[in-house]
C-alpha cells in the first residue's frame, strides 16, 4: 500500500521547475496576462513559497529567459570546417531542433522584449534585462554567422544590414512556423540558407566591396551544396521566363529555342570539373 507522500525538491531542482512552468505560459501569453497564482497551481505549489524562490514575477521572467538564451544560443556553435553554405544549413537544422523542442520557451523568448512587465522601480532610460537578454542571443547569432564568413573587425556595412536583417529573418519565420507548421521543417531549413544567399546577392548587385566578397564566398561551394543549388533553380527560373517569352514572340526568332537550352540547367551544369566552384562559375 502506498502512503501518497510526495517527494521534497531540493532548492534547485525546484528552481528549474518554475522556470519551466514560466516558460510554457509566458510562451502562450505575454507576462502580464499570468498571475503568480497561476504560475503556483501549474508548479503545485503555494504562492508564499513562489517568492521564496524568486522576488517577483519579473525575476522569475528573467531567469525563464536567459534560460531558453543560452540553450539556443549554444545552438549555434558549429566548427569553421567545409563550405559556408552547408555550415549555414547544419546551424538551422539544430536552430529548428530548439524551436521544435522548446517551442514554448523560443516563443517566450522572442516575444518576450515588447511585453516585458513594467516595473515602476526601473531606473528612466535603462534597458530592460529582458530585452538585454534577446539582444544577446541575436548578437551571439551575429556574431558566428560573422566568424564563418571570416570577416574579423568592422564589416562592411552592407554585409552588417545582410546579416542582421537575415537573423530577424529567421527569428521570425520560426515564430511563423510553430503557429501550424504549413511547411516542411527541412524545406524551410534550406530555404533560410538560400534566402542568406539571395540577400548577399542582391547586396553585392549594389555595391562593387561586396560583389568581391560574394565571389570568395561562392569559390569554395560545390555545386551540390545549398548556395549551388540556389544558382541552379535561379538559371532554370529564369531560362523558362526566357523560353516563353521567346515563344510568344514567334517561332522564327530563335528565341525559344535558345532559352529552352538552359531549362535543365541545375546545379551540375555550372559546377567546374571537380564538381566544386559551381556556384562562383555561375555567377560569372
Amino acid at each position: 500500500m502506498t502512503t501518497g507522500v510526495r517527494r521534497r525538491m531540493g532548492v534547485e531542482e525546484r528552481r528549474q521547475q518554475l522556470i519551466d512552468v514560466a516558460l510554457e505560459l509566458f510562451g502562450s501569453r505575454s507576462p502580464d496576462e499570468v498571475s503568480i497564482d497561476e504560475i503556483a497551481a501549474a508548479a503545485g505549489i503555494s504562492r508564499p513559497l513562489v517568492y521564496h524562490y524568486f522576488p517577483g514575477k519579473h525575476s522569475l521572467y528573467e531567469a525563464a529567459l536567459r534560460r531558453a538564451a543560452d540553450e539556443l544560443t549554444a545552438r549555434f556553435a558549429e566548427p569553421r570546417e567545409g563550405p559556408v553554405g552547408a555550415r549555414l544549413l547544419r546551424v538551422m537544422g539544430r536552430f529548428f531542433d530548439f524551436v521544435e523542442e522548446h517551442g514554448a520557451g523560443f516563443a517566450a523568448l522572442m516575444r518576450g522584449g515588447p511585453a516585458c512587465p513594467a516595473d515602476a522601480s526601473r531606473p528612466a532610460g535603462r534597458v530592460p534585462a529582458a530585452h538585454a537578454v534577446i539582444d544577446g542571443v541575436r548578437q551571439a547569432a551575429y556574431d558566428h554567422v560573422m566568424d564563418h564568413l571570416g570577416v574579423r573587425g568592422r564589416p562592411p556595412a552592407r554585409l552588417d544590414l545582410v546579416v542582421r536583417s537575415w537573423v530577424a529573418l529567421a527569428e521570425s519565420t520560426a515564430l511563423i512556423w510553430l503557429d501550424g507548421r504549413r511547411i516542411p521543417r527541412a524545406e524551410l531549413e534550406r530555404q533560410l540558407v538560400h534566402d542568406f544567399g539571395a540577400l548577399v546577392a542582391v547586396s553585392a548587385a549594389y555595391d562593387g566591396e561586396m560583389a568581391g566578397f560574394v565571389a570568395g564566398m561562392l569559390a569554395d561551394e560545390p555545386a551540390d551544396g545549398p548556395f549551388g543549388e540556389l544558382v541552379g533553380r535561379l538559371v532554370t527560373l529564369v531560362a523558362g521566363a526566357g523560353s516563353g517569352a521567346g515563344a510568344g514572340s514567334g517561332a522564327g526568332s530563335g528565341g525559344g529555342a535558345g532559352a529552352g537550352a538552359g531549362d535543365d540547367a541545375g546545379p551540375e551544369a555550372v559546377a567546374g570539373p571537380d564538381g566544386r566552384g559551381g556556384a562562383a562559375q555561375a555567377v560569372r
